[in-house]
């Protein structure tokens, strides 16, 4: 006889059912635990400045609500015109590449249906994903926060070239923003 052709019950007997109850909680698995802080980034095709402030912080709710309604959380969201930083705690259980795939499609195809630029809008293919840990998620939510006033004195391009450098990503030329060819 095999092991799944064995029937058990629940016997009575109060030793044998202890026994049981020990032997189904061995076999649990544990609780898994994670923290898992992202910051992405991401930029409108072409280099088009087209998140004007008129829509801008709509814009960062809705991108929110997306985060959450994967079970994400939202830490901070803030950028400029033309690119979007975002800091949120990641659940493992989905990919970052299918979060941002959803997260941009949804966003531009929300910006279009609402009407909020005069072409059609969307985002550049690529992202930046850079991930954190718990002692510099304070800083990290500064940075973003002081987006405007940080893109005074740095450009886009010298921003995210500075961002994989800190990460230690040596990205192929041929694939970054397509819009770094000035």
């Amino acid at each position: 006889m095999s092991f799944k052709d064995r029937t058990f019950s629940l016997d009575p007997e109060p030793l044998n059912f202890v026994l049981i109850v020990r032997v189904f909680y061995f076999l649990q698995m544990a609780n898994s635990y994670t923290q898992i802080y992202i910051q992405a980034v991401f930029a409108v095709k072409f280099k088009q400045s087209l998140i004007q402030s008129s829509f801008e912080s709509r814009l960062y709710s809705f991108i929110c609500g997306i985060l959450k309604n994967n079970g994400h959380s939202c830490l901070i969201i803030n950028g400029m015109p033309d690119h979007i930083h975002l800091l949120f705690r990641l659940k493992p259980s989905q990919a970052i590449s299918d979060l941002m795939r959803i997260l941009k499609a949804n966003s531009s195809k929300w910006i279009n249906q609402e009407g909020f630029t005069k072409h059609p809008f969307s985002w550049q293919i690529g992202y930046g994903a850079f991930s954190y840990v718990q002692k510099d998620i304070e800083s990290t939510v500064k940075y973003i926060k002081d987006q405007k006033n940080h893109h005074r004195n740095i450009s886009f391009r010298e921003e995210y070239m500075k961002l994989l450098k800190e990460h230690r990503i040596n990205p192929d030329e041929e694939y970054l923003f397509h819009w770094f060819d000035e």
